[in-house]
């Protein structure tokens, strides 16, 4: 008999979408990552294809400092000098740089805007999921406001504004309240899970301070309409 061939790792669909550059200096590169590109190449040849790999031909100082899920789409900036990756990484470490992001949850939000306050860690049986644990996980906040709600498709957008950033902080914190992030395939339930084709999570807006000391601010937010 012989061996099987298939991986043992899970292989991610083409992402046929573009990179698109939002801007480039000698320190540091910005750029929008689609859903489904990986920030650095995952685990087997075949998931190779990643924003990194994408820019290092162009610019193979470019260096990555921050990440976004496989699946979530939006903004990241790319250290491309040691100096910026040295301040951005440092920036990160003190919970400087600002991130916002857009996403479409399941079920009506009722509340305008509020906080989720509830502490993160793994979850070793179910990996790689995380889960809500009051005894060993790490202290996680999400300041969330209401922009648009359709009593009639059961959707909510929602802007997110994570103080700490925690792996699956979002996707966790929403499902956690009874409002998972429809097409995520970690935490949703099947009818939110199968409502959208890609996981409805987006980073709209960035920033921090550039190593010249100059404050940046970016924004690329998609048009998420409601009435489907």
């Amino acid at each position: 008999m012989s061996e099987s061939t298939t991986p043992s790792y899970y292989i991610a669909p083409r992402c046929e979408e573009e990179l698109k550059i939002l801007h480039v200096d000698d320190d540091l590169i910005v750029v929008n990552k689609p859903a489904f590109l990986y920030t650095v190449p995952g685990r087997g040849p075949e998931n190779n294809d990643s924003v990194i790999t994408r820019l290092q031909p162009d610019y193979p100082e470019a260096v990555i400092v921050h990440r976004l899920d496989l699946d979530t789409s939006g903004l990241l900036v790319v250290a491309h000098s040691e100096r910026a990756r040295q301040v951005l990484s440092q920036q990160i470490r003190d919970r400087e740089i600002q991130k916002t992001y857009q996403a479409v949850v399941w079920g009506i939000v009722e509340q305008d805007e509020g906080e989720i306050n509830l502490p993160i860690g793994k979850d070793w049986e179910n990996r790689p999921r995380c889960k809500i644990d009051y005894e060993e996980g790490k202290a996680s906040l999400t300041h969330f406001i209401v922009e648009q709600r359709n009593p009639d498709t059961h959707r909510t957008l929602v802007t997110l504004k994570p103080v700490t950033g925690r792996q699956h902080q979002l996707r966790l914190h929403l499902k956690s309240i009874g409002h998972p992030i429809l097409g995520c395939d970690l935490y949703a339930h099947d009818e939110a899970l199968h409502a959208e084709p890609r996981l409805m999570l987006n980073a709209s807006e960035l920033a921090f301070k550039h190593p010249n000391g100059e404050m940046m601010q970016f924004e690329d937010k998609l048009d998420w309409a409601l009435d489907k």
